[in-house]
């Protein structure tokens, strides 16, 4: 009996010790599936990883975010397996994952694993798991909601009364950089910035930049729009001609781009094409419109204890 009860304080030291280390802490429950605090520090790195712009935030801010990210996708989660059998439609999902990681930057499931690790972000299967609860929550929604979307074709029409559009080519000069092994992110950013600031974007460049255009000072030359991935059109948006854009995540490496000069063309838009994506984003918002209604509507039914 004196045996035992050593061995239960030195059982309960341990446990005391090792929950201080780890410092887990139970933050949510919903129902009785726990979440903790690394289950959310996760989730956080995980968005960060596919949206930078959230490390502006307050950390606090992104905390709420990620921590009601993994409420819903553990809510929907629990929903759909009542529904569809988890087990089907890997090779779509293998194809949708595929597509997932080559848009954000990663030309191979290595790298964006090596790059989920660094981050301390999700395993390459616990991704593919994700991936899977959207698409089956997204096919639940279609098969539920489809037969009412309602989209007023001629009101679409009208808006295509005038066939012609305008594009934008921009003359582009570009800092492409990555950081060495041991070298602070921060610092080689700040250190970038603040050579632009003195000597000009063309001298940083060749000071910087490892690509190729660094020996005629980071000039690329004339860009159509629609020849830019739909994140760096993003960022040039935000800018005019003479300024620079907000560094760019390109896979491991980082991008700043300079607009030197604008020049906007009038083009000929196809009717048909056109038409057929305004119908897809309409069909698309309404569908985005009845899964939050759906969502909210099942919400009710689970018990949420946020600590």
């Amino acid at each position: 009996m004196y045996k035992v009860f050593i061995f239960i304080i030195f059982f309960s030291l341990m446990t005391k010790n090792a929950a201080s280390e780890n410092k887990f802490h139970i933050i949510a429950k919903v129902n009785n599936e726990i979440i903790t605090n690394y289950d959310v520090e996760t989730e956080s790195n995980y968005l960060k990883l596919l949206n930078p712009n959230l490390n502006q935030l307050d950390k606090n801010k992104v905390i709420l975010i990620a921590k009601n990210s993994v409420i819903n996708e553990i809510i929907k989660k629990k929903k759909l397996k009542k529904i569809f059998n988890f087990d089907e439609n890997q090779t779509i999902i293998n194809k949708i994952f595929k597509d997932f990681h080559i848009k954000l930057g990663f030309s191979s499931e290595n790298e964006f694993d090596e790059i989920l690790k660094n981050n301390k972000a999700y395993t390459i299967l616990e991704v593919k798991d994700k991936i899977k609860i959207d698409f089956l929550w997204n096919k639940l929604i279609y098969n539920l909601h489809n037969k009412q979307i309602k989209i007023d074709k001629k009101k679409l029409l009208d808006k295509l009364k005038n066939n012609n559009q305008y594009n934008n080519q921009y003359l582009l000069s570009e800092i492409f950089f990555n950081k060495d092994k041991n070298e602070n992110l921060e610092n080689k950013i700040n250190k970038i910035k603040k050579s632009i600031n003195e000597v000009g974007f063309k001298n940083t460049a060749s000071l910087y930049s490892l690509s190729g255009t660094a020996s005629v000072g980071g000039k690329i030359g004339w860009v159509k729009e629609e020849n830019l991935s739909p994140k760096i059109l993003e960022e040039l948006y935000k800018i005019r001609s003479g300024e620079i854009t907000n560094i760019i995540k390109v896979g491991n490496n980082f991008l700043i781009l300079k607009i030197e000069e604008i020049k906007t063309n009038k083009i000929k838009i196809n009717k048909e094409i056109k038409l057929k994506e305004m119908i897809d984003f309409e069909r698309n918002r309404q569908l985005n419109q009845f899964s939050n209604i759906y969502f909210n509507k099942i919400k009710i039914n689970y018990s949420i204890d946020e600590k």
